[in-house]
């Protein structure tokens, strides 16, 4: 099966694409830095002004900011790449033409 998409059109698919995946990169990059800090952001600081490591200052409320942010990155992710990540159609067209050009060289 072939596309018929002109080249411009193929460079603003892959554009979106590639600007899709980075925003996924970029909200679970701020997912991980946020709620590290405020997990442990007291307990860093308890450890530099009063010299002990003590888990005093965990707070597990922040807990539910891990879960429930958490939904939102799994939400992003299934928007991003899709429910069948790993053998979707593409990656059966992707395995099926890897197969043919092969076959065509042996």
């Amino acid at each position: 099966m072939e596309n018929n998409f002109t080249e411009e059109e193929r460079y603003r698919r892959a554009e979106k694409r590639v600007k899709e995946i980075k925003g996924f990169y970029w909200h679970l990059f701020w997912y991980l830095a946020v709620n590290i800090f405020l997990t442990f952001g007291g307990t860093i600081r308890a450890l530099f002004t009063e010299g002990t490591f003590e888990f005093t200052n965990f707070n597990f409320g922040n807990l539910s900011v891990w879960f429930f942010w958490g939904i939102g990155i799994v939400g992003h992710w299934l928007h991003v790449f899709g429910m069948n990540i790993f053998f979707s159609k593409n990656w059966e067209e992707r395995k099926i033409k890897e197969y043919m050009d092969k076959d065509k060289f042996d």
